[in-house]
């Protein structure tokens, strides 16, 4: 065993293998006896492309070759890129934003040459229609939604006939075999997790009638809904936690009331958190106590019964003749695509998201831990710096790394991460942060974030990280703030609101709220309404938390990592918050990348920034890493 300092452990996992040994797998579907599903590659430029193998066995065939890029930027966020039904396969082409349909061996090109883009795709070959969420971005101002329906065989000139209109959010359109229509809609300053309703009415020759709200409502977000023989099963979180429902056309009626989440918040379209098996049965996941299962519900008991191993969970789910589709992801290894025999509850994997293999010794598993605090109890996760042929030095304690993950209204979950085992196999530990507003424990967990962003997670953060470090788990003096986006905004409100940190990690993070409020795109033009105040009206709360104004009080380095073609944090912010602290005389470092945009895709862009981080750490907390890595131009670094 060899005794090297934390941070310093020579690691099997290479910065490079965190995107050539992994891809990005999603939307599993079965259709017939085939299985099809999204697979992305960092090493192509985060290209996406749909995949189809048989059921039973066999080759994997790439339906949209190079350079086709399967993805929509519906909300900007996208989602609900491609849909299948008996062999016709509908999506989003992301180079011009235009609809394509694969049948018979060909593809065709179904919607016209404009500024209108596509996604959350019901695919009826029967009914020669293609249900889908538009957003229209040819007129002045802000981009209109709707849902359309659009002919299968083309050419669909107008953009789609509009079947529904008036609000100015959709999804889910779920049209039932009798022809009548459910979705999900919601109107501004709300996001989805806020308030929506679920409507259902009868479609009929490109219009709906007898339209009628069957839940939802100011103060409660329901969503996913899927028919059900002459009933339609929902989630909604009425009760505080997002449990399933049935509606009857006579009322509504809870399937299993229980302090567990039967989905996420919808950041994102097309989403399958449960599928409808058969009349009397849902296939499910669940999240409760921060922890996830895949389990079948009996519709007429509401009996749960899990069909995973603890702490399994899944991302995707599709059910079809007797089988389920699934892309899930354990504790201790990479996620997987996979499939399930629903009578023998017998998975068989088919992809790995990853060929990198970490043998049990090297695997930091989470561990859920908990601090007080002045909302209440706190929840996160915590890595241990695990290395089966290395030990630190006695009596000393590990850097750790504090995630303040995004949205805000994200969730960390103790899914297995490589990116994680890539610090803590080098001898970092890590606090990933569920603070208050994160989904997973319910809507008052969520809600304690309302009015209050920069405030309550700020404080989650630098109280968990100074609780890890009374604790014994880290370093007090070696304490560092990272997070991405929203989390980013938190990095460096932390950075500027307390002297918990002694660095901090920004990608694509907000400095200046103010900014955020007037210069993003309509998903989330009045999400600070919410989490700050309404905008201008609240204009002094937007200044007085936006770290960009407070860099006086910034008194630790900064590294910040940007994309150029950011539509969702404009660059300049990044640009604004360097500027000042290069006045200060602090250390930092920016580094922007030509070609990203929110969130990094390609697989130079993600080597180049955990590079830069991992030279940064090791400049700042002084100790030398055991990789080679390229150095940065630190600003300001004493010497």
């Amino acid at each position: 065993m060899a005794t090297t300092p934390y941070g310093s452990w020579t690691s099997p996992v290479g910065v490079d293998q965190l995107t050539s040994a992994s891809i990005g797998v999603n939307a599993p579907k079965i259709d017939g006896s085939d299985l099809y599903w999204l697979e992305s590659h960092a090493d192509q430029g985060g290209r996406t492309s749909i995949w189809r193998r048989p059921l039973a066995g066999g080759d994997s065939v790439e339906l949209t070759p190079g350079p086709s890029n399967v993805r929509d930027r519906v909300h900007e966020y996208g989602g609900g890129e491609y849909d299948v039904r008996d062999g016709v396969v509908v999506y989003s082409e992301f180079t011009d934003g235009r609809v394509r349909v694969i049948r018979n061996g060909g593809t065709t090109t179904i919607t016209p040459e404009a500024d209108l883009r596509f996604a959350d795709f019901r695919v009826h070959p029967d009914r020669d229609l293609v249900l889908a969420v538009r957003e229209d971005h040819r007129g002045p101002g802000e981009a209109v939604n709707s849902i359309v329906a659009l002919e299968l065989a083309g050419p669909n000139a107008d953009g789609g006939t509009v079947v529904c209109a008036g609000a100015d959010f959709y999804s889910t359109p779920e049209l039932s075999t009798d022809g009548r229509l459910a979705w999900t809609q919601w109107d501004h300053p709300n996001m989805p997790w806020d308030a929506t309703a679920i409507m259902v009415g009868t479609l009929d020759d490109g219009v709906v009638t007898q339209v009628q709200a069957i839940a939802g409502g100011p103060a409660e977000s329901a969503v996913q809904p899927r028919w059900l023989g002459d009933g339609l099963v929902f989630v909604s979180d009425r009760t505080d936690w997002w449990n399933l429902y049935v509606w009857d056309g006579s009322g509504v009626r809870a399937l299993h009331a229980a302090d567990i989440e039967f989905c996420g918040p919808q950041w994102v379209l097309g989403q399958s958190p449960y599928a409808v098996v058969g009349p009397d049965q849902l296939l499910c996941t669940t999240l409760g106590g921060g922890l996830p299962t895949v389990a079948l519900l009996t519709v007429s008991t509401g009996e749960l019964t899990p069909i995973v191993d603890p702490g399994v969970g899944a991302n995707a789910l599709d059910t079809s003749g007797g089988r389920a589709a699934a892309v899930l992801t354990y504790p201790d290894r990479p996620a997987a695509l996979a499939v399930v025999d629903l009578d023998t509850h017998v998975w068989t994997e088919v992809l790995s998201t990853s060929t990198v293999e970490l043998g049990a010794p090297w695997v930091s598993i989470a561990e859920p831990v908990s601090w007080p605090s002045a909302e209440g109890d706190v929840h996160g996760w915590y890595y241990p710096p695990t290395h089966p042929e290395t030990t630190a030095p006695e009596g000393t304690l590990p850097p750790l790394i504090t995630l303040s993950h995004g949205g805000p209204t994200a969730f960390a979950s103790s899914s297995f991460n490589l990116g994680y085992q890539f610090w803590t196999t080098r001898g970092y530990a890590i606090l990933d942060v569920n603070y208050g507003g994160s989904t997973g424990y319910g809507r008052a967990y969520r809600d304690r974030l309302k009015d209050r962003w920069g405030i309550v997670d700020v404080a989650d953060c630098a109280e968990g990280a100074a609780a890890m470090g009374e604790q014994g788990r880290a370093d007090p003096a070696r304490l560092v703030i990272k997070g991405g986006s929203a989390g980013g905004y938190t990095t460096l409100q932390a950075l500027t609101s307390t002297t918990v940190f002694a660095a901090g990690i920004s990608q694509y993070g907000i400095g200046d709220l103010e900014a955020l409020a007037t210069d993003t795109h309509k998903f989330e033009s009045r999400y600070t309404d919410g989490l700050v105040g309404p905008y201008p009206a609240a204009r002094e709360v937007y200044v007085e938390r936006s770290p960009i104004h407070h860099v006086d009080r910034l008194a630790a380095p900064i590294l910040l990592l940007q994309g150029l073609e950011d539509r969702v944090v404009p660059p300049n912010q990044a640009e604004t918050f360097a500027d000042a602290a290069r006045a200060k005389g602090l250390p930092v470092a920016l580094i922007m990348f030509a070609g990203e945009g929110h969130g990094f895709r390609r697989s130079e862009t993600i080597v180049a920034s955990i590079q830069a981080q991992l030279y940064f750490l090791g400049q700042i907390l002084r100790f030398t890493p055991a990789d080679t890595v390229p150095p940065i131009d630190i600003e300001n670094l004493p010497g």
